[in-house]
């Protein structure tokens, strides 16, 4: 399938990322395009060339995924659409206990993730229609699924484990983790940087509108901040992370809420966005905090808590000696990043101010005990190369549905 194009589908509650990959031993990324406020008015899309620069940016009508899909396949073929589609992979977020590898798609495949759709209402039924949508404009293309929770599968049984009877564990209440696909990328990238720091005990801090942190230790994944959904472990941008559960029954008593009103409030009211009032968004509170206390405050908790789980992670791990910042936040943002790196010299964790500045590869250190790296991480081409991988493996040429 060399020389193939490849498509890549990430979806998510209201965006669908798509980028068109030319096959091959280094699979090279042609455009990339992204569609936002899917289901609400101000729809748009992006499109951008393989080096990130901007083909086109408008307003389009979004009212589901599948029309999201239809619209960025339209712009994906008048910009740079040449050659034969090999094969398309899609970002799925749970893979439940069954599924810790990528799968080509077919109906059995389907019904499982019908059946996850209930423990993952956030983003499950787009994924589903979104493969379903694929399968309608090219039936005779095979679909590879890559679950996000496959990396953190292997996971020591005790770090999988929640406090409850054990007829909840045996039915599938567990720790999955999440972020897993962008573990993946880093932890390639960082074999190919560093194999001994590959080998060693690292954590990588994916922090971003959803943010985890990874104890990853000899190559594998030994705990990580999210559990059963995404909304567990760290404040994110409109998320809570970990809440004591007295307070979902608190609030169950008190204010009569259903389980669809909790829903709401801890995916979608909560985290950054919550605690400031005013955005979900880190750029933003960052500018307003020197005016708006609320602002500073979810910046301090979000600080806060990466540094508590960060301290815990290593703990877990036996000691640290790479950590690695990652996502939209984690790349961009020096001033996150210094805030949770500071009073953590007993870690061996400190940062060079110049190069934490600069976005340097390296921001700690020569001496430093502990090497701390900011890695852009790229999901889509993760997906990309586990597609290729799939399909080649398999041999497929059509997977009905």
């Amino acid at each position: 399938m060399d020389g193939r194009l490849l498509l890549t589908l990430n979806t998510g509650s209201s965006s669908l990322k798509a980028a068109l990959y030319r096959a091959g031993e280094n699979e090279t990324r042609l455009v990339a395009a992204q569609a936002e406020r899917i289901g609400s008015p101000g729809g748009r899309l992006r499109l951008e060339d393989g080096r990130g620069g901007t083909l086109e940016e408008r307003a389009d009508a979004l009212p589901d995924h599948p029309a999201a899909l239809r619209a960025l396949l339209d712009r994906l073929r008048i910009h740079r659409w040449e050659g034969d589609l090999a094969a398309v992979g899609h970002r799925v977020v749970h893979g439940g206990a069954r599924y810790g590898e990528p799968r080509l798609i077919d109906a059995g495949l389907i019904e499982d993730l019908r059946g996850l759709a209930r423990v993952d209402p956030e983003h499950m039924p787009q994924a589903l229609a979104t493969i379903e949508a694929t399968a309608q404009t090219h039936p005779a293309v095979p679909q590879v699924a890559c679950f996000d929770t496959a990396f953190h599968s292997r996971m020591p049984r005790v770090a999988r484990l929640y406090a409850l009877p054990r007829r909840f564990a045996e039915a599938g209440v567990l720790r999955y983790g999440f972020h897993g696909l962008s573990c993946e990328y880093v932890m390639e990238h960082l074999r190919l940087e560093d194999p001994a720091e590959a080998d060693g005990r690292v954590v990588i801090a994916h922090l971003g509108n959803g943010a985890s942190l990874t104890a990853v230790r000899g190559g594998a994944g030994i705990d990580t901040t999210m559990g059963f959904t995404p909304a567990g472990g760290l404040v994110m941008g409109t998320r809570s992370g970990d809440l004591d559960p007295g307070v979902l029954v608190h609030l169950l008593r008190s204010e009569e809420s259903g389980p669809g009103v909790l829903d709401d409030l801890v995916n979608r009211q909560a985290g950054l966005l919550g605690v400031s009032g005013t955005s979900a968004d880190m750029r933003d509170l960052l500018a307003r905090e020197r005016d708006d206390p609320r602002a500073g405050e979810a910046i301090d908790l979000f600080c806060y808590q990466a540094k508590k789980f960060l301290g815990a992670l290593a703990a877990a791990l036996g000691g640290l000696d790479t950590l690695v910042f990652t996502g939209g936040i984690g790349e961009h943002s020096a001033t996150v990043r210094r805030r949770i790196c500071e009073n953590l010299a007993f870690l061996g964790i400190r940062l060079d101010p110049d190069r934490n500045a600069a976005h340097a590869p390296v921001i700690s250190r020569e001496e430093d005990a502990v090497t701390v790296r900011v890695v852009r991480t790229d999901e889509n081409m993760m997906i990309a190369r586990h597609t290729r991988r799939i399909v080649t493996q398999e041999g497929a040429e059509n997977v009905p549905f």
